[in-house]
């Protein structure tokens, strides 16, 4: 990729930057621009690895099951289920590790290198001076056992990944796997990559952005702006907590009345009444008797009359029991 072209890919690329970069960010421009040929090593080797793993094996059965139709019945019905069966595995995989790229620059660190790979290693050509002419060589600033240890890295994670693909089966889980790296194998080799500086704002310092010089990949962390995040935050809380705090108004329930503690009932023990005297006297039955019993439970005839020439008797007392108090 020409230098122009570097420039226009980068104008492109921060015109698409989302909307938690400072505004400045798109309207950025290109401070300085270097082609640099960075150190690289490329890692070889033969991985035997010892895996285990469960692996399911997937068949499908009938059952039949009850549920309610759009009248209201109950009905039952039959589906086909798709069920797995576990078995457990284990063996020995081989494979030749080949192609694995890390940095050699302290200057560029080996995950912004990856997040601009691939390179084109076919095109790859032995050392020149004409081959970097109007280019920047960096000499290598990591030490070969750094640059071993994250080749390696790298490598195990390629090697999982061809071990994932190798299960058979429809599915599987808890794999397990132990990786001898053997035959380690290193070359020194320069890749192209175009370093920019970005200048957003005159008050600020600018930041670098990193595009891959064969296939024009471009890598950069864009300032974001705090503002923006904690405006989106708030507005999130908002939009969560006004409905819950409208369904607790508009729902809420009448407080219920403390509950009433017994009391203790006083019971006062009730009073018989006294039968008081009264002055007038019962009529006698007859009008021979000189002394009046009292009446029994029967009246007195309704048509019987008291005789005209009787007089009541002095010694006359009011009935034990018919008698009200006044």
């Amino acid at each position: 990729m020409s230098k122009e072209g570097a420039q226009g890919s980068v104008k492109e690329w921060l015109g698409r930057r989302g909307f938690f970069v400072q505004s400045s960010v798109k309207s950025g421009t290109v401070d300085s621009i270097k082609g640099v040929y960075t150190p690289a090593y490329l890692y070889s080797a033969m991985a035997t690895s010892q895996y285990s793993a469960q692996i399911g094996e997937n068949y499908q059965e009938t059952e039949t099951y009850t549920t309610t139709d759009s009248n209201g019945n109950t009905v039952v019905r039959t589906r086909t289920v798709t069920k797995t069966e576990w078995r457990y595995l284990q063996g020995q995989h081989s494979q030749y590790v080949m192609d694995v790229l890390v940095t050699g620059s302290r200057a560029i660190p080996n995950p912004e290198l990856e997040a601009i790979e691939p390179f084109d290693l076919r095109t790859m050509r032995i050392y020149t001076p004409a081959l970097i002419s109007g280019w920047i060589a960096e000499e290598p600033t990591l030490s070969l056992p750094e640059c071993y240890q994250l080749a390696r890295g790298e490598a195990m994670e390629k090697i999982g990944k061809e071990l994932e693909e190798f299960m058979p089966g429809d599915s599987h889980q808890s794999l397990t796997f132990n990786t001898v790296l053997d035959r380690e194998t290193t070359e020194l080799i320069y890749i192209p990559i175009w370093v920019l500086a970005i200048r957003h704002d005159p008050q600020k310092p600018p930041f670098r952005v990193l595009i891959n010089g064969q296939t024009g990949k471009i890598y950069g962390k864009a300032p974001l702006s705090w503002l923006k995040i904690m405006l989106v935050v708030l507005i999130v809380i908002l939009l969560i907590a006004i409905p819950i705090a409208l369904n607790a108004i508009f729902d809420k329930s009448p407080p219920k009345p403390p509950p009433t503690q017994p009391t203790a009932a006083v019971t006062t023990p009730a009073t018989t009444p006294t039968p008081s005297q009264t002055t007038t006297s019962t009529p006698p039955s007859t009008p021979t008797s000189t002394t009046a019993k009292p009446p029994t439970t029967s009246k007195p005839p309704a048509t019987s009359k008291p005789p005209t020439t009787a007089k009541p008797p002095t010694t006359a007392k009011p009935p034990a029991t018919g008698g009200k108090p006044k």
